[in-house]
């Protein structure tokens, strides 16, 4: 902790009458004021920036109004993901309340690819579209935003995906990470650029801001699901819509939730990464993508119903795919002699099915802890795959040091696309691994946990516990609060469970003691039953049984001690 973190921390316990502990963690996260922590711990939409100050976005609204007033034909496209799929969720709820002359539009993942294809804008010629609102998509889409004007399609581009050397030329390109864009947050998902084109027609229409609040939900969807930072705008917008969500979930949301098994407990922004999300964006991966747009805006209860069931067989079939793909790609790394050695992973079979090819880049990450890319066939000789970065190494750029050899690419600092000529390949890894090896450092490639502080287990109380639920929602930028205590022992009941997988903590420091679960780790049952003491990294949760709630530690990391 710097100076300045330490007598903010101090500061802000005695201002608001908060542990030491309390004050630390609040200091960490750059809160310097009682006044700012007020803030932080009770966001309000309020604070959310004029979207206007979007470079282009005047010209945007400008032409959404034109189109709605002369009653065009508006298409409303996509891409196939969760961001991508919510985006166009979201634009189109908000605008078939003022047209109903419009049209949604999800490329096909396999025949079509990322991004705007000529079928979807010859699909826009053919059903009399004036105007198409690409979502999540088109910050690359030079040729295919010609090829629309050649036709007199008009595009309003809401991207957040790093822009190349020329901007298209539509009629407005909405990005914040444009060099010439001065909005103040950089870091809005896909569908929440499209939410800001919504609050433009909003605000210049004079319409109850509550109408467009209550399309927050997929917002929330989009910022779990994308692992955008959970700062700033993006957890104003995540908090609010997780409160929606909870509030009044829509039908086609409520349909999810049921197949996914949830109770009745408040959805958080984990249930969205790991049982609503997956869910969404496994239609694009093994149907399409416009199945998911479907449910999540339908109104009809039975329909709901049916498009969740089918959605949820599809994440059956993709966990299968996923398997199987993660295990062939480990036994082909464990084939290579030289794997060890590398600063990289790139893998690459015609068989593996292209809707995983992300998902198992981001599992081989954890078996081998650096830059990865997951590649399978295309098109003819084209191959194309996901890539997935590891701690803060910059992966778009090391991808972009090999663009000569590459058709086509696109993403961001942690995750992107790339497709290339099967015969470039071996080229492509020999460039890509020179790259990652020049510039990723030894730290970057081991997995590390950052830990808020080291505490007395005295510490964890439910006056801490208030605090920190204050801070949610979690994510990339506001991590769930980490913390550290040493020398722990077995106070009376630490055990394996689940056939030994797994491990119930009963620990103490000797002066306080608290129950605990360490998943995965049941082999050190027999450690802490000998006497033996442990470090434990933990977060702090509430566990609920027969209707009692305690504090537990759910542990993230154990050290064995001599």
């Amino acid at each position: 902790m710097t100076a300045d973190e330490q007598s903010a921390a101090e500061r802000l316990s005695g201002d608001l009458d908060i542990s030491p502990l309390a004050g630390r963690i609040l200091a960490s996260r750059g809160i310097r004021t009682a006044t700012e922590a007020r803030a932080y711990i009770r966001p309000t939409l309020d604070s959310l920036h004029d979207p206007f100050l979007m470079r282009d976005m005047s010209a945007a609204v400008n032409r959404l109004e034109q189109a709605i007033d002369r009653h065009e034909r508006i298409m409303v496209y996509g891409d196939y993901d969760v961001d991508g799929t919510t985006a166009v969720a979201l634009m189109y709820s908000f605008l078939r309340t003022r047209t109903d002359n419009l049209i949604y539009y999800i490329p096909d993942r396999y025949r079509e690819g990322y991004g705007i294809s000529k079928e979807g804008i010859d699909t826009a010629k053919r059903e009399g579209c004036g105007l198409v609102i690409a979502l999540d998509c088109g910050i690359k889409a030079v040729d295919k935003i010609a090829y629309a004007n050649s036709l007199d399609i008009d595009f309003i581009i809401c991207d957040h995906h790093t822009p190349g050397e020329e901007i298209p030329k539509a009629v407005a390109v909405l990005n914040m990470k444009r060099n010439d864009c001065p909005y103040p947050y950089k870091e809005l998902s896909g569908c929440g650029v499209g939410f800001k084109l919504v609050q433009a027609y909003a605000q210049r229409k004079n319409i109850d801001k509550q109408e467009i609040y209550r399309l927050l939900p997929l917002l929330a969807m989009s910022i779990a699901s994308d692992i955008v930072p959970v700062t700033g705008e993006n957890r104003v917008l995540a908090f609010y819509g997780l409160r929606a969500l909870n509030a009044y979930p829509s039908v086609g949301v409520k349909a999810i939730m049921q197949v996914a098994g949830m109770g009745e407990k408040p959805v958080t922004i984990s249930d969205l990464v790991y049982k609503i999300g997956p869910r969404i964006n496994a239609a694009g991966r093994i149907k399409s993508g416009a199945e998911a747009v479907r449910l999540l805006i339908t109104d009809d209860e039975a329909e709901a119903q049916q498009f969740a069931q089918d959605i949820n067989a599809y994440n059956q079939d993709r966990r299968e795919k996923d398997t199987q793909t993660t295990d062939e790609a480990l036994e082909q790394l464990a084939a290579d002699p030289m794997n060890a050695e590398k600063h990289t992973t790139v893998v690459y079979s015609p068989d593996w099915h292209k809707g995983v090819v992300g998902i198992a880049a981001s599992r081989l990450t954890e078996s081998w802890y650096r830059p990865t890319i997951v590649l399978t066939k295309g098109d003819d000789d084209i191959i194309s795959g996901s890539a997935r970065s590891v701690s803060d190494f910059d992966i778009y750029t090391a991808i972009d040091s090999c663009r000569d050899l590459l058709t086509n690419f696109g993403g961001h600092k942690f995750a992107a696309g790339l497709s290339m000529h099967l015969s470039d390949l071996p080229e492509f890894k020999e460039r890509f691994e020179a790259y990652v090896a020049a510039h990723i450092t030894p730290e970057q490639m081991m997995p590390t946990l950052e830990i808020d502080a080291e505490v007395e287990l005295s510490d964890m109380n439910w006056k801490l516990y208030k605090i920190l639920q204050c801070l949610e929602p979690f994510g990339p930028g506001n991590e769930r609060p980490l913390f550290m205590s040493r020398n722990l022992i077995n106070n009376r009941n630490t055990r394996a469970v689940s056939n030994g997988r797994h491990l119930h903590l009963d620990v103490t420091d000797r002066v306080a003691a608290i129950d605990g679960v360490a998943f995965g780790e049941g082999d050190k049952a027999g450690h802490l039953q000998n006497g033996k003491s442990v470090d434990i990294c933990f977060y702090l949760e509430e566990n609920v049984f027969r209707g009692k709630s305690t504090l537990q530690m759910n542990a993230q990391d154990i050290k064995l001690n001599n």
